[in-house]
């Protein structure tokens, strides 16, 4: 058994679709985890491996593999009302002027959209997690000028072993066929 943790906005299906076509003999786990809980489920060893969004801060944590997989750009949500929503896209110039709901704790997304789809300023959030709590009264415009975040996938490097690097593999899009 493979367990493997994703955060809110990642969608490991894909790869849970290539693990199971190529006829491993582990089975293979999915399990939600909270942005809040990334850390700790590797500490604690809650899971194998985990798709992390970085940066993880955790004075508990082993020493990690980290394996960058993607950026996610940014975003900012609106309201449907609000006069940012007819930007095709957004500069941090064009937010200035706009209240920004600030992250009160790592899960609190969907809060945050609830009170911007109030047509209360706007939240800054990755695409996907835009995408995944998108609701018909809001919209979400990529800024231009702001800094990505990044998705990887973290395992303890004293638990690394041949199931975890078939794992690496199949998240790269390598088959059994191709070559390192």
């Amino acid at each position: 058994m493979l367990r493997v943790g994703f955060v809110p906005g990642v969608e490991p299906d894909r790869f849970g679709r290539r693990w199971r076509s190529g006829g491993r003999a582990a089975r293979l786990e999915l399990i939600p985890v909270p942005l809040s809980r990334q850390s700790a489920v590797l500490a604690e060893r809650e899971v194998d491996m985990c798709f992390v969004r970085l940066p993880l801060t955790s004075p508990e944590l082993p020493e990690l593999h980290l394996v960058n997989l993607w950026e996610e750009r940014p975003t900012a949500v609106v309201g449907t009302e609000n006069v940012l929503s007819l930007h095709e896209e957004l500069t941090l110039a064009d937010l200035a002027e706009d209240p920004e709901i600030a992250p009160e704790h790592d899960d609190d997304a969907a809060d945050r959209i609830a009170v911007v789809a109030s047509g209360v300023g706007h939240a800054r959030l990755p695409l996907s997690l835009a995408r995944l709590h998108h609701r018909k009264d809001v919209v979400h415009r990529e800024i231009t000028d702001a800094e990505s975040t990044h998705i990887a996938l973290a395992w303890p490097t004293s638990e690394d072993d041949d199931v975890r690097q078939d794992f690496v593999a199949t998240v790269r899009g390598r088959t059994p066929r191709s070559s390192r």
